[in-house]
């Protein structure tokens, strides 16, 4: 399982006093509100910043880093993930999974048919819809309601869908 969850890219800084743009990739852009601590993952380290405060404008959230006061401290930041660790992520709902943690379980149909393997996870408006990879190198795209996603296992791995009519040739 992840131990780290994306919640947004630092696009961009915003003014001269350190401050970062921020595009959100969390479902509540809310929950920066309540962030203490964050992770930017350089891509070469994990460096962990108390976020001073944060404001929003449009899509984009502004975040103030303590201790990162000028536009040159936070300039290397661009393009960065901005991440919080599995404790400090937003508490899930009964029968909700992170997406992080759905990815690479196995598809099996309730006859026991190994459909394959969940390698993305689409945000639509009404549902979101998973890409799963088949054996023979295809993909599939389930809908994750009731109907096809029965259960989802996390100890064994495994996702029980049914197949609706139409969803595979």
């Amino acid at each position: 399982m992840e131990d780290l969850f994306q919640i947004g890219i630092i696009t961009g800084t915003h003014g001269l006093k350190g401050e970062v743009k921020v595009f959100p990739t969390t479902d509540d852009k809310e929950r920066f509100l309540d962030l203490d601590t964050v992770i930017i993952d350089t891509g070469k380290e994990l460096v962990e910043k108390k976020v001073q405060y944060c404001k929003f404008f449009k899509q984009f959230v502004f975040v103030k880093f303590e201790g990162l006061d000028d536009i040159n401290d936070v300039e290397k930041y661009k393009r960065c993930p901005l991440k919080v660790t599995r404790e400090n992520a937003v508490p899930l709902e009964e029968d909700e999974y992170y997406v992080a943690d759905l990815l690479g379980l196995t598809l099996v149909d309730e006859s026991g048919v190994t459909i394959g393997e969940l390698v993305d996870v689409i945000e639509t408006g009404a549902n979101d819809v998973y890409e799963v990879k088949t054996s023979d190198g295809g993909h599939v795209l389930l809908p994750a309601i009731k109907d096809c996603i029965l259960d989802v296992d996390m100890d064994e791995k495994i996702i029980l869908v049914h197949m609706l009519k139409g969803l595979v040739d």
